[in-house]
């Protein structure tokens, strides 16, 4: 079912960047993944801008939780830094890899504790260590379906 918005001067179809906190609250209450998908882009495009600003508003109020969670984590994530992303990112590589830490740093070619300063963000791996982690969960991926 299309999402319509109601009391309202705009439409859906409408940008964005129009819709204001009533027409993203809609959105996240009763839309889709489509509307979603377009107040996430808005979002990763300006950060601080004032639909995100609106979507911060919003998600004070919202009802639906899986809906505000899920915009909740783009906005967090469109504002966090490049190492903040980093780190989120290594630490996704981990857990999908699914081993213990000594085996996946001597899979990647790295010390546990080494590892470990990684994921902490402690210490910035280099593109190789980040391939080779990418690699290494990839596989495990495979093997564990």
């Amino acid at each position: 079912m299309a999402l319509r918005f109601r009391n309202l001067n705009v439409s859906p179809d409408d940008p964005v960047t129009e819709w204001g906190v009533e027409g993203i609250l809609a959105a996240i209450d009763r839309g889709g993944l489509d509307d979603w998908s377009k107040v996430g882009v808005a979002v990763e495009v300006a950060p601080y801008g004032p639909v995100a600003a609106d979507l911060e508003e919003a998600l004070a109020i919202a009802e639906s939780g899986g809906a505000a969670a899920l915009l909740r984590r783009v906005l967090d994530d469109a504002r966090a830094s490049a190492e903040e992303r980093t780190v989120r990112r290594l630490r996704e590589l981990a857990r999908a890899a699914d081993l213990p830490q000594q085996r996946l740093a001597e899979r990647i070619g790295t010390s546990r504790s080494r590892l470990s300063s990684y994921l902490s963000g402690a210490v910035t791996p280099s593109a190789v260590v980040i391939t080779r982690l990418e690699e290494v969960a990839r596989s495990r991926q495979s093997e564990l379906a």
